[in-house]
């Protein structure tokens, strides 16, 4: 099972990520876990400086932008 986690604090791009990121991973059939972190000191001691973030199975794939759907496929492959 993946671990998925969303880091940011809820702005609208925050959000986007996790539809897009819920969404690609129903599309792949992959079997995951999604949480999103809020907490700006469990970011930051992520090494994540820019939100929002993606982080699959603890490995930081993409911060401070919304990936297109294919990209976060990719990511989750």
């Amino acid at each position: 099972m993946l671990k998925i986690q969303i880091l940011g604090g809820g702005c609208a791009k925050c959000d986007s990520l996790a539809e897009l990121t819920t969404q690609a991973a129903n599309e792949l059939g992959i079997d995951y876990e999604i949480s999103k972190v809020k907490d700006i000191g469990e970011i930051v001691a992520m090494g994540v400086m820019t939100t929002p973030a993606l982080v699959v199975n603890g490995d930081v794939k993409v911060s401070g932008k919304v990936p297109t759907l294919d990209e976060i496929k990719a990511y989750l492959q």
